[in-house]
């Protein structure tokens, strides 16, 4: 590669990490073990994403003898300058990639008739704000 070599900086991201597990506690996404669910902030990618996900297949969790992780890594540029609401869609997207196994796999966008797209997101950030008022109200 000639010129200037890209890097890419990863930090924690607790911000994100706390949106997250609000996230999975409110949903009641019982299957998602938010202690093996690590949030990322990448700065410097070059991607063209919000955000994604990744996951540790199950290869490598027996060579390494670890249960399976996920990972959410925030694309700072795209992600951060993000309205709340839609950066809680953003991260409601990325935990529907996480099946009900919880095994280190991950879902497709399209899986057995159900699609994980604008429409589906939509529906579980309408729950989600439903709850949340329904909370609000208890107290």
């Amino acid at each position: 590669m000639h010129g200037l070599i890209h890097s890419m900086e990863v930090e924690f991201a607790v911000d994100i990490q706390g949106k997250v597990e609000r996230l999975v506690e409110v949903l009641d996404f019982d299957h998602v073990n938010g202690a093996r669910v690590i949030c990322m902030r990448s700065h410097g990618s070059r991607a063209d994403a919000y955000a994604r996900i990744w996951n540790l297949p199950r290869i490598w969790q027996k060579a390494l003898n670890v249960d399976a992780y996920y990972i959410i890594e925030v694309l700072s540029h795209h992600f951060d300058p993000l309205p709340e609401e839609e950066k809680e869609k953003v991260l409601i997207h990325e935990l529907m990639h996480i099946p009900k196994t919880f095994s280190g796999a991950l879902v497709p966008h399209t899986c057995f008739n159900k699609r994980i797209d604008d429409r589906a997101v939509n529906k579980v950030y309408r729950e989600y704000k439903k709850r949340l008022k329904e909370r609000e109200g208890d107290q």
